[in-house]
């Protein structure tokens, strides 16, 4: 019973990949075997780059050189040029050629070619996630901070400082003075135009940069993914509430009795420093903070499922968008495009595969925390 997660897992995948193998033998295109035979018959000719039949001296020698190694088969020249010229014409006129030529269907050439496109996609998924993780519970702990603070939000800062310009020390400090009133209004307009990136969605701004930036690298699509499709903004928001939610249970009432610190001022010995909030795994030692950070922590781990099937969508978008040759998703594209389902499906089921391996990831790393803050509430 206890592993019968893993096993409701394990049988989806099998479901599912079961599914699209079946919607695959269904959706096999014909096999024109009169191509194929034809294929084979001038690859070898195909191959010799110094032969150019387009030239017709090339092609009077190659039908002397034909003739005269097969003495006995005086139309075998014929043949093989006229299956040439269909194979160049088939080149132009048959859509699932136009792409390279290639065979339709899933072969185990396209296996080897896209094998590493997929490694690469999900190194770049690994990676996003992580990140869009972190950055999550970082803004979130950091704004959670900011409202302890009981700071204004920095337009309100601004109107505040507005109305008392003349009062206080705007107009008698000069220009300094005004630089520091006009200050919070800058930091709102920064967080307007930041607001408007990370909202972006990903495909707007890929178009945006795509003539002003490298974009065939993966460390473009890394940042990319990250600061668009509003991702980074939502999910730190939702740590945010878990943080607010956890700060009004009783257990911090109670830690605040034992004398826990609760000061949230910035670089005192009763407070919070900045650099603790950066740190990938945030600990709190003998501040309320710690508790409620790390009871939010277990509250956000199922919420990593969640966060994921985003993120994969994201990727698939940018991939298209930045439509660069030797992705994987720019792969998926190009055999819709050419109506090679086979290739299409198994695309997809890579892609649900990548997601499903996430949920078991998250499932058993959400058990293993569960039994460990168990056991830990059972030794208290």
């Amino acid at each position: 019973m206890k592993e019968r997660w893993l096993r409701d897992h394990l049988l989806s995948i099998f479901l599912v990949v079961s599914v699209f193998i079946v919607l695959a033998g269904l959706t096999e295109g014909p096999r024109d075997d009169a191509a194929v035979a034809r294929e084979q018959t001038v690859r070898p000719y195909l191959e010799l780059d110094f032969l150019d039949l387009g030239n017709p001296l090339h092609r009077a020698l190659f039908k002397e050189s034909l003739a005269l190694y097969y003495p006995r088969e005086p139309g075998r020249a014929d043949s093989i040029l006229r299956a040439i010229d269909a194979h160049h014409q088939e080149q132009f006129t048959t859509e699932a050629l136009k792409a390279g030529a290639q065979q339709r269907g899933f072969t185990v050439a396209k296996l080897k070619r896209l094998a590493p496109m997929y490694l690469q996609f999900a190194l770049v998924y690994a990676i996003v996630l992580a990140l869009i993780t972190y950055g999550a519970q970082t803004l979130g702990t950091y704004r959670f901070v900011r409202t302890k603070q009981r700071r204004l939000p920095p337009f309100a800062e601004f109107l505040r400082r507005l109305g008392g310009l003349g009062r206080e020390r705007g107009w008698r400090n000069g220009p300094r003075g005004l630089v520091e009133s006009l200050s919070p209004l800058i930091q709102s307009l920064a967080k307007v135009v930041a607001y408007a990136v990370l909202f972006a969605p990903a495909y707007v701004v890929a178009y945006s940069l795509k003539t002003r930036f490298e974009t065939e690298g993966y460390l473009f699509m890394v940042t990319l993914a990250v600061v668009s499709n509003g991702l980074l903004v939502t999910y730190a928001n939702k740590f945010y509430t878990f943080l607010v939610h956890e700060d009004r249970r009783g257990y911090v009432e109670t830690a605040r009795v034992k004398n826990l610190h609760a000061s949230y001022a910035w670089n005192t010995p009763e407070g919070i420093t900045p650099r603790s909030i950066l740190m990938p795994r945030k600990r709190f030692p003998g501040h309320l903070l710690d508790h409620i950070t790390m009871n939010a922590q277990f509250q956000y781990i199922l919420t990593v499922k969640e966060q994921a099937t985003f993120l994969i969508t994201g990727l698939v978008i940018i991939e298209m968008a930045l439509n660069i040759q030797g992705h994987f998703c720019y792969e998926l594209m190009q055999n819709i495009l050419y109506r090679d389902y086979e290739v299409v499906l198994a695309i997809i089921v890579a892609l649900f595969v990548l997601v499903k391996a996430t949920d078991i990831a998250v499932d058993a790393f959400f058990r293993h925390e569960s039994l460990r803050l168990g056991s830990r509430m059972g030794g208290a």
